[in-house]
């Protein structure tokens, strides 16, 4: 009975050294999904928003060696009675507010600061739809048109093969994806933790098999068609779309700091929504938009891409809001009325008629409660009419 005992208290002290070894050898891969787990709980939500580096593999997008471009203020606008509410219920972190190319108002609230370098969530998408315009307009991509499969041959036999590139633009890819941030076992989630993990979003979205409709037939928000977006850049350049972003949008904005995207375990940008940049320097890109892609003199993005993708082309149905390429359209939107837009209240809003835009980001773990999104247009449409 003796032996026995200390056989199993060997054995067990062995197994706690190679439990005690294992765990300093997936440290950092246990800490990332221990924080991913724990990314918008109530107590934490707020400053993970603003470290996102300490949840994820990251890669930097640098700003280029340019000077930083001056952001003009211009007097100081009072905002009307409801905002302060607006920004306490929607757990806002920044607003601010430019007319005419001026900053008219500027404002940190929930312990964060200018400095911060706030996750993009989707917004991110719209960056990538402005890299791509400028790719397009090179001639690195022959046409919207092509199928996704001659650009990323990994998706061959996949759910994506026979959708077009203008199909994942568009959101109309047809391909089976659950977007519910507050499933645990969702699609989104799953691919979040396959993130934290080390894993490769690449193999994740060949593996995707089942589909709801033919590609272009319906749209439906699936935020993996931006990755194959990303997918068919890469294997039109050889090329990261870190270091592409930071040639061809970055470094022409004169950005105040170098930026960031969450990786996956192969260094591979999370495109969809990884991005982390300071409430300024999205305004930087905003204005960049608003102004039909040109920045400080230069042509940076082509205008007819900033047309053609802010205009709603994706087949939605006509009661809801529109889509184009990466960039949302809000129901009843006037010419050059857009924006991009993350879950839990990011959203770059533009309204070129009223030489407007609008940067808000938040933590607002409200977001999916039923007409969110349109208070938040409302107020966008009423802080643009004042300005």
């Amino acid at each position: 009975m003796k032996k026995h005992l200390k056989r199993l208290l060997r054995a067990l002290v062995v197994f706690a050294i190679i439990l005690a070894g294992f765990g300093i050898w997936k440290r950092e891969q246990i800490q990332r999904l221990w924080a991913v787990n724990s990314l918008f709980s109530a107590e934490k939500i707020v400053s993970n928003f603003s470290h996102m580096d300490k949840a994820f593999l990251t890669t930097p997008v640098m700003r280029g060696s340019g000077p930083v471009s001056h952001l003009p203020t211009g007097s100081t606008m009072t905002l009307p009675a409801e905002t302060d509410a607006w920004i306490k219920d929607r757990s806002v972190t920044s607003l601010l507010l430019m007319k005419a190319g001026e900053i008219r108002h500027e404002s940190y609230h929930l312990d964060t600061r200018a400095e911060d370098r706030r996750i993009s969530w989707s917004v991110a998408k719209s960056y990538l739809s402005a890299l791509f315009g400028v790719l397009l307009d090179e001639g690195a991509i022959a046409s919207i048109d092509d199928p996704v499969t001659k650009y990323a041959p990994l998706l061959k036999g996949s759910a994506y093969d026979g959708a077009s590139i203008r199909n994942v633009l568009n959101m109309a890819s047809g391909v089976t994806f659950d977007e519910d941030y507050l499933d645990y076992d969702s699609d989104i989630n799953r691919m979040g933790r396959e993130v934290a993990l080390g894993g490769t979003l690449d193999q994740f979205t060949a593996d995707l098999s089942e589909t709801f409709a033919s590609p272009g037939e319906r749209w439906q928000y699936v935020s993996i068609d931006t990755h194959v977006i990303g997918m068919v850049i890469r294997g039109a350049t050889g090329k990261s779309i870190a270091s592409l972003l930071q040639d061809r949008i970055i470094a022409p904005l004169g950005l105040e700091q170098d930026i960031y995207y969450v990786t996956d375990g192969e260094g591979v940008a999370f495109v969809l929504g990884g991005l982390n940049i300071t409430t300024r320097d999205y305004a930087r890109f905003g204005l960049m938009i608003e102004q039909d892609g040109q920045y400080d003199g230069q042509q940076v993005i082509p205008a007819d891409w900033i047309a053609a993708s802010t205009a709603p082309s994706a087949p939605t149905k006509s009661d809801k809001i529109g889509y184009g390429y990466q960039w949302w359209i809000p129901v009843g939107a006037e010419a050059g009325e857009f924006m991009a837009r993350g879950v839990y209240g990011q959203y770059i809003y533009i309204d070129q008629a009223r030489d407007v835009v609008i940067v808000s980001t938040a933590a607002d773990r409200k977001f999916r409660e039923k007409g969110v999104n349109e208070i938040n247009i409302e107020m966008f449409r009423k802080l643009a009419r004042i300005l």
